[in-house]
């Protein structure tokens, strides 16, 4: 079963959409190996610049695979290795938008937090609920919350596992865009649209800066940031923006 959709859904921009609407896009070893292996595909891609991955217009994932959970133990996760696929999501080199509907718990927020830039529907729900089952987020979801929202929030939402209205977590910064539902798949479209005729080389250079440097001390950030900007100088794309510029046109960047 295909468990990840793919598709073009609009020039230069990928869309992936979660494809187990019967367990509510719960996220089974199989379906993070399908979503790592289509994002792999788009990233070869040349002329895919931007992707948009979504869950459908009622869901985004609920979370875990808790029956496939259930019957693992410390020896079977530590051999599953999980972490190798939310490695792989945190080095797509292009944008990833996450465009969401629905729920988004555990695993499937912790799914949304590796995006770029996120945009929600009005009623959609987002949750780290684990420790409701006597467990922890473990994809990321103690480390990224805080870093996103800060820690007393964070810790509110982390050790309640209570849920996280779109209204609210706009207000605490965890989003982008929060629009009508039935306007979700389209505001991330635009975004993306708009990304993907940026030159790709300025694109893949400040999401590296952003996030390579997110940890880091400032003047070791802005080392990054300034021989970024530097190996930009010597691109094709950075004459032809400036040319479009004076010439009063629209650029054409090929991404050289």
């Amino acid at each position: 079963m295909t468990l990840v959709l793919n598709e073009e859904m609009a020039p230069g921009v990928g869309l992936l959409t979660l494809n187990r609407p019967d367990v509510r896009n719960a996220l089974s070893f199989e379906l993070r190996q399908q979503l790592i292996d289509a994002l792999a595909d788009f990233a070869r891609n040349e002329t895919i610049r931007c992707v948009v991955l979504t869950g459908g217009p009622d869901v985004f994932a609920a979370g875990a695979d808790l029956k496939q959970l259930s019957r693992m133990g410390p020896i079977d996760m530590l051999e599953a290795s999980p972490e190798r696929y939310w490695q792989a999501i945190s080095a797509f080199p292009k944008p990833l938008i996450a465009a969401v509907n629905g729920l988004a718990l555990g695993g499937g927020f912790e799914l949304v937090m590796h995006a770029d830039i996120i945009v929600a529907g009005q009623s959609a729900t987002f949750g780290l609920p684990e420790v409701k089952l006597g467990l922890l987020p473990g994809a990321g979801g103690t480390q990224r919350l805080p870093r996103a929202i800060g820690k007393s929030p964070a810790m509110r939402f982390l050790l309640t596992g209570d849920p996280i209205p779109a209204p609210l977590a706009a207000e605490l910064g965890l989003l982008s865009d929060v629009v009508p539902d039935d306007q979700v798949l389209e505001a991330a479209r635009e975004i993306a649209s708009k990304i993907a005729r940026r030159p790709p080389l300025a694109v893949r250079m400040i999401k590296q800066c952003v996030l390579n440097g997110a940890d880091l001390p400032l003047d070791a950030g802005l080392e990054i940031e300034r021989k970024s900007l530097q190996l930009l100088l010597a691109s094709e794309d950075k004459a032809e923006g400036i040319a479009a510029f004076i010439e009063k046109r629209q650029a054409v960047f090929k991404g050289r």
